[in-house]
């Protein structure tokens, strides 16, 4: 039997290969379209970018920004209180976020703090 994990005590943080560029108020993130370098050299059309990019709308872009390795999931939603003024579901909202990226691959989980 596996024992369950609470994602509010887990810590995000940022898949190493995503590039990340700020475009205003929004962030665009530069997601690597093969994961091995050999692909890319030998499978990648000539002139076509390495990468798939991605612009974050405003709130997935206050999200991304506190996801650091070194807060929880928990901590995140806390900050982002004021930010989502409250609403009501705003914490379920932030969690489906942040579960989304992690089921593309675009952040990993650890349990305890990274040494980033």
């Amino acid at each position: 039997m596996s024992e369950q994990i609470n994602l509010l005590e887990v810590i995000p943080y940022p898949d190493e290969r995503i590039s990340v560029v700020r475009e205003g108020a929004c962030i665009r993130l530069g997601i690597p379209r093969f994961k091995k370098e050999w692909m890319r050299r030998f499978l990648l059309p000539k002139g076509m970018s390495p990468f798939v990019h991605v612009t974050l709308e405003e709130h997935g872009t206050a999200v991304w920004e506190l996801i650091d390795g070194h807060r929880t999931v928990g901590e995140i939603i806390g900050l982002l209180g004021d930010y989502f003024q409250h609403q009501e579901g705003y914490d379920a909202r932030v969690t489906a976020y942040i579960t989304q990226l992690r089921k593309d691959n675009l952040i990993g989980y650890c349990l305890k703090e990274r040494g980033i």
